[in-house]
């Protein structure tokens, strides 16, 4: 553990400080907004494009797989080569996807498209997780992961908020267009910014395949499947519910407030409870949110659904990503990598499993088995977590 440093760790290469903090925000939400603006158009891409509202949902499917399939090359190059040079890398990527989405309405180059945008701008978030894995520790950590989801929150509330409404009475497009710009404006902030070269001598790749390591990835990916596959049909259940796509993207903002709350939550909780009772509260938040959506699914219980994911989203996921950049500090970067690569990974494989449903209108099944899956992942992530906290010695507070 590197719990005796509280500043930069020996092979650290950038000081989180040499990018200005506004960038580092910016990052986090231009992440997000990519990631939540195609959910809320699903409808609308369906009703534009030559796409069925089933290959609308594989649009975002395939997004989170080469998000997830991209990861472990990521962190591989930013453990070797630099976060920073990571960051640029990316965002050059980012542009020409975003651009490429916007140039098509049929499925197949929309498809080859969106997968680009995905694996590009999936090197973003994971890149802020590993700057602060190598500069902060403890709590000092946990607070930086809240403040860190307040922003990127609110690329999520934008996107969710105002992506539906925009492609339905503007263009779809624009939805694309906007991350393209934001890609290049950070791109062209980062210019100036210098980084210290790479030191090479305890990265260790082995580290990131330990047995720890690996049962984290498998916990995510199980939440993958549940948070990002549930949170995918927020707003196609509400206007499959009869609400108005403008109302429908008002309403699942709601997740953006239950994250803000849930952040700003999380700075006074971590001094009052461990990491394990907070990963167990966070999934247990999660399970009600789905089980009550499984027996309602009408828009006043889909809208606090979604809040309720927010708030697990604050709460569980971050919790959980400070556990990723703990279980394994010598390959930081490969090990947050392949934490998000699980994620998403799971995310697109619960959007595949289901889009059948959603192609149907059974919201209510699509819920029920978020229900399943968060009882088995908060029992799974609990245990899991007791058991490596015992074996590190960890402290009774969040570390």
């Amino acid at each position: 553990m590197e719990r005796a440093n509280n500043h930069m760790s020996e092979d650290s290469t950038e000081s989180l400080g040499a990018i200005p903090d506004p960038v580092l925000r910016s990052i986090g939400f231009l992440a997000f907004f990519d990631r939540f603006a195609t959910p809320p158009m699903l409808v609308a891409l369906a009703t534009f494009t030559d796409l069925s509202l089933a290959q609308a949902v594989q649009l975002v499917a395939v997004y989170a797989l080469f998000y997830a399939f991209g990861q472990p090359l990521w962190g591989f190059l930013s453990d070797r080569f630099g976060r920073l040079t990571v960051l640029r890398l990316a965002l050059i990527g980012a542009v020409l996807g975003a651009v490429a989405s916007t140039l098509f309405i049929s499925y197949v180059p929309l498809l080859v498209a969106r997968a680009f945008s995905g694996f590009m701008f999936g090197a973003l978030y994971p890149t802020l997780l590993t700057l602060l894995g190598d500069t902060r520790t403890g709590i000092d950590r946990a607070r930086g992961l809240s403040d860190l989801q307040i922003y990127s929150s609110l690329g999520a509330t934008l996107a969710t908020l105002g992506a539906g409404a925009v492609a339905t009475f503007l263009d779809w497009r624009l939805v694309f267009g906007i991350p393209a710009l934001g890609a290049a404006a950070i791109l062209f902030a980062l210019a100036k910014v210098s980084a210290v070269p790479v030191v090479r001598g305890r990265f260790q790749l082995r580290r990131a395949f330990t047995v720890a390591a690996v049962g984290v990835y498998v916990i995510a990916l199980m939440e993958g499947m549940v948070l990002l596959g549930a949170l995918t049909y927020i707003v196609p259940a509400l206007q499959h519910a009869g609400v108005g796509i403008g109302v429908a993207g008002l309403l699942a903002t709601g997740y953006a407030v239950g994250v803000i709350f849930g952040a700003r939550a999380m700075k006074k909780l971590v001094h009052r409870f461990s990491r394990t009772q907070l990963i167990c509260a966070g999934g247990s938040v999660l399970t009600v949110a789905c089980g009550i959506s499984m027996l309602w699914p009408v828009p006043a219980v889909v809208t606090v659904t979604a809040t309720l994911i927010g708030v697990a989203n604050a709460v569980m996921h971050s919790s959980m990503q400070g556990w990723a950049t703990d279980v394994a500090p010598q390959a930081r970067a490969t090990t947050v990598s392949l934490f998000a690569a699980s994620l998403f990974l799971g995310g697109s494989l619960g959007n595949f499993a289901t889009a059948t449903l959603a192609e149907t209108g059974d919201y209510a099944a699509i819920f029920g088995y978020g229900l399943l899956l968060s009882a088995l992942l908060t029992t799974a992530a609990t245990f899991g977590h007791t058991a490596w906290n015992r074996r590190h010695a960890e402290p009774a507070t969040l570390g």
